[in-house]
């Protein structure tokens, strides 16, 4: 996989913390600097460690996969793409988050966010041929991604975390696309 690639993947995986790092800016306007590190450090690390666990996994079962691994892909992540997409347009009000800054509600947030990571981990582990890597810079993009998610909530409002949410779908399903269409047409 190349590092572009990986980077956009990246990107499209911090969307969900990213949401939730907006609405806890909404929640929490007098967050410290301090504060936002810890919560962005908790996701950021549920974002890198997952695609490690869904690697191990794959890498296990990879014989069995090999024919149909790029289909496997295309279907996650195209799956978690749309899902996001449709939760975007969804009419439901903006959900408050009870004290993020709480390790048990961190904790929780960093585990929901980060199950499309263990998803993308599985299906695509034979592409991530240099995981520490990837697990570097996907940790990186979402605490990046996380710190200015909170910055933004405190200074705006709740729409914004619908459009990243829409973003992040279409960034993973179009991932799912071109490995999809390479494996078909490059193969």
């Amino acid at each position: 996989m190349d590092y572009l690639t990986l980077i956009i993947l990246a990107i499209g995986l911090s969307f969900d913390s990213f949401a939730v790092s907006v609405i806890s800016g909404l929640n929490l306007p007098r967050i410290q600097f301090f504060q936002a590190s810890r919560l962005a450090f908790v996701l950021a690390s549920f974002q890198a460690i997952m695609p490690l666990l869904g690697w191990g996994l794959q890498s296990s079962v990879r014989t069995l996969i090999d024919p149909i691994d790029h289909w496997i892909s295309f279907v996650l992540l195209a799956g978690i793409g749309l899902k996001m997409v449709h939760e975007s347009f969804s009419k439901e009000e903006t959900p408050s988050i009870k004290n993020p800054l709480n390790f048990r509600v961190a904790f929780f947030l960093g585990l929901a966010t980060s199950m499309d990571a263990l998803v993308v981990g599985f299906s695509v582990g034979n592409l991530l041929a240099k995981i520490m890597i990837a697990i570097l810079i996907i940790g990186s993009v979402t605490f990046f991604a996380s710190m200015t998610g909170i910055l933004i909530g405190k200074k705006t409002g709740p729409h914004i975390s619908r459009y990243a949410e829409l973003a992040g779908g279409l960034i993973l399903l179009s991932i799912g696309s071109k490995i999809l269409l390479e494996h078909i047409f490059l193969a």
